[in-house]
Formats: structure tokens, sequence, C-alpha cells
């Protein structure tokens, strides 16, 4: 078996895995039951996942961000590592039923004919200011990205409380609204934390050409979440829109993949 191969079929598996929890979750949520499945399938997958990064970095002799697919890859399993430490430390499994979809359609976008080179150059020389604005940009989408499924979790619990609807099991299993807000609020500061770190190497490293279309979407990017958490800090802002933010916002930076 070829390494691309190789790579395709870890890449299944890992979306399978990913597949699995979502399912699983969703299955056992529905009838109002919690299970420690969801962490355990997203852990396997979680592995799966840092398997093929660490045989796609063998193959580029570099990070593994140098193509769509890969960036993808390195996205998900961003998203599913925060995931387990957040979902453990606030103890938030109920976070991998919203989570584990959004990690499966990453995973199942990347395995689309074109989005990963089978045979990707190995690159001789590596610029490190390079290689750790890619991955530091890359790991800021998962503290983000998080921080839109627990804002969208905490949007549809407070909808059901306006309602007065929480027959659904799903709902009788989320964590109380207070408690999101604030996974939300610290989530937001990490991911900007490592953004912003992203953004120094990639104003530090060499540039042939001034700064790429990349580094400037990056720029507003880091802006836009700045902007919010000023807002937030200074002037407050009810808990709603900042989940709405942040929801927003992570769609909005998804743009960015095809620059990076």
């Amino acid at each position: 078996m070829d390494m691309s191969a190789m790579d395709t079929w870890m890449l299944i598996i890992a979306t399978l895995l990913a597949a699995a929890a979502a399912v699983q979750g969703a299955n056992y949520v529905r009838r109002g039951v919690r299970s420690p499945w969801t962490m355990i399938w997203m852990l396997l997958s979680f592995i799966a996942q840092l398997v093929l990064l660490g045989m796609r970095g063998d193959l580029r002799g570099a990070c593994p961000l140098g193509d769509t697919g890969e960036i993808l890859i390195f996205s998900a399993w961003s998203l599913t590592m925060f995931y387990m430490a957040v979902g453990s430390v606030y103890r938030l499994s109920l976070l991998g039923v919203f989570t584990a979809p959004l990690v499966a359609f990453l995973l199942g976008l990347a395995l689309v004919p074109g989005m990963m080179d089978p045979n990707p150059e190995h690159v001789l020389v590596v610029d490190g200011w390079r290689e750790a604005h890619a991955a530091f940009s890359v790991l800021a989408y998962g503290a983000l990205g998080l921080a839109a499924v627990a804002g969208f979790m905490f949007l549809l619990l407070n909808r059901r409380l306006k309602d007065a609807n929480m027959d659904n099991g799903l709902f009788r299993n989320l964590p109380p609204v207070r408690e999101l807000s604030r996974v939300v609020r610290r989530l937001l500061v990490l991911g900007f934390a490592i953004l912003t770190l992203g953004l120094i190497c990639g104003l530090v490293m060499q540039k042939t050409q001034g700064m790429g279309a990349h580094l400037v979407v990056a720029l507003c990017q880091w802006v836009a979440y700045a902007l919010l958490l000023i807002i937030e800090r200074r002037r407050g802002m009810p808990a709603r829109k900042l989940a709405l933010a942040a929801v927003a916002l992570f769609i909005l930076s998804l743009l960015i993949f095809p620059l990076l």
C-alpha cells in the first residue's frame, strides 16, 4: 500500500470515528441519557488525525499545512483537542454532540478529490516563522471554533428557556446557560491569544512581495475579534449577543482557509 492510499484510509477512519461520536451521542441525548462513548469515539478520532498529520509531516518534511486538505485535517484535530480539554475541565460532555458533526464535516471535506496532494514536495529549507504562523493560526481556529459551538449551544438553550420548552432530552442535559456563557468568553480569549501569536509570526516571517492576501485577511480577522473582546470587556455585552458574535465571526473566518 503506497503512502497516498494509507493517508486516505487513515482519513476515512478518522472521519468515521467522528461520525460515530456524532450519531451515537445524538441517539443517547434523544433518550435523555448521557454517554461516555462520545468522548471515547472523539479520542480515537483524535489519535487517527494525529497519526495522519504525522504521516503528512514526514512526507513534507515540515508542518503539514501545505494544501487545503491538510489545513482541514489540522483544524479538525485542533477542534477535537480543545473539545477534549474543555469538555473534561468543565464537564461539558454534551459539547461533543455538537462538536463531532463539525469535526466529521471538516474531515469529510478533506476527502474530496483534489483537496490533498497525494505526493507533496519534500521541503528542503523550512522557514520557522512561516511554520509557526500557519500552525498557530489553525490552532486558533480550534479554540474559536469551539467557542462558536458553545455559543450555538447557548443560543439553543436560551431559546428553549424563553419558550419554556425543555421536554426534549437534549435540552434536559444541557449545562446551565451561565456556564456556557463563561466557556464562550474564555475560549474567545484563548483563541484570540493564539491568533495573536500566529499574526506576530506572520509579520516576522520572510516575505517575497510584502504582506500576502492571507496575512491581510488574518489581520482583519484579528481586528474583528479584538473589537469584540474590547467591547465585551469595557462596555459589557449580553451573553446572547456574545454567543451570536462568536458563531458569526467563526463562520466568516472560514473564508481564510483558501488563503493560508
